[in-house]
């Protein structure tokens, strides 16, 4: 994993949980005892965020020693030793809420990602992930997804052009708004556009947008989408998509699948933190 903005977020977090002092450890903890932590796992999923869980110790114990004993990315079963990490007793209790709630909440949207890619891994469509994300960890829940056998959408409103129903009624038009935005932005960047009927899929194609997202469509009608437009754009499916009816979306024949519920309805997975004395 490498993100410029982990730190100032781990500091946060931090902050926010122990505020002037954990004063339970201080309290009860010597100051120089030190501790072995051992993350156990308590259900079958994928781990995501072990790097995370490490930076959090290492701020509070710059000597603080984390193995990993399996990556991220791995499937465990129910009683896994994931990863050790030794140092000070009070810094491993204090960094033991915070790196679990990382651990388990990434490891909760890869576990999820990894169940719904498999349900599809037989159709040549891909599964993306979308911009519905906690605000501020959208760079950790986006690595959890592609670690769980899922793909990035955009980022944010910075990397890519999505001109959804909205940028249409102010732009005056699907065909207005694609030209706008073609004459605006590098001719690197893909031009996608969100239909919510096949009168606007048409619109679409003959403003020549990269990737048209199909909002809410019912499958027959996007296999239909699929036979109109014949290849001429890449399409997307999304809106009211769940693990039941995956399946049937991807027999349409679209490229990809976007599922806001990979990261806002994700289960965290349960990782348990048994400290031992040494």
């Amino acid at each position: 994993m490498n993100y410029l903005g982990l730190d100032d977020l781990i500091s946060r977090s931090l902050e926010e949980d122990i505020g002037y002092g954990d004063i339970t450890t201080m309290s009860v903890v010597p100051a120089e005892q030190s501790s072995e932590g051992r993350f156990i796992v308590k259900a079958d999923g994928v781990i995501a965020g072990l790097e995370v869980a490490r930076a959090v110790f290492a701020k509070l114990d710059p000597q603080a020693v984390f193995t990993k004993l399996i990556e991220d990315g791995d499937l465990v079963t129910a009683g896994t030793v994931i990863a050790r990490v030794r140092g000070s007793s009070r810094a491993l209790l204090s960094g033991e809420r915070t790196a679990l709630n990382f651990l388990q909440r990434l490891s909760g949207i890869a576990t999820q990602t990894h169940q719904l890619a498999a349900m599809i891994k037989d159709y040549p469509v891909q599964l993306l992930d979308t911009r519905k994300t906690i605000p501020g960890l959208r760079i950790l829940e986006k690595y959890a997804v592609a670690t769980g056998g899922g793909r990035n959408h955009r980022f944010g409103l910075y990397d890519g052009v999505m001109i959804k129903d909205n940028h249409i009624i102010a732009a005056g038009g699907i065909k207005k708004a694609v030209a706008m935005a073609r004459a605006r932005v590098p001719h690197t960047i893909k031009i996608e556009v969100e239909v919510e009927n096949l009168a606007q899929l048409q619109e679409a194609l003959e403003a020549e947008a990269d990737i048209i997202m199909l909002d809410n469509m019912a499958a027959e009608v996007m296999r239909e989408a699929v036979a109109i437009v014949a290849g001429r754009a890449l399409l997307e499916a999304s809106g009211g998509i769940k693990a039941a009816n995956l399946i049937e979306v991807a027999q349409t024949g679209v490229d990809f699948i976007s599922l806001g519920a990979l990261t806002h309805s994700s289960v965290s997975l349960d990782i348990s933190f048994d400290l031992q004395q040494l």
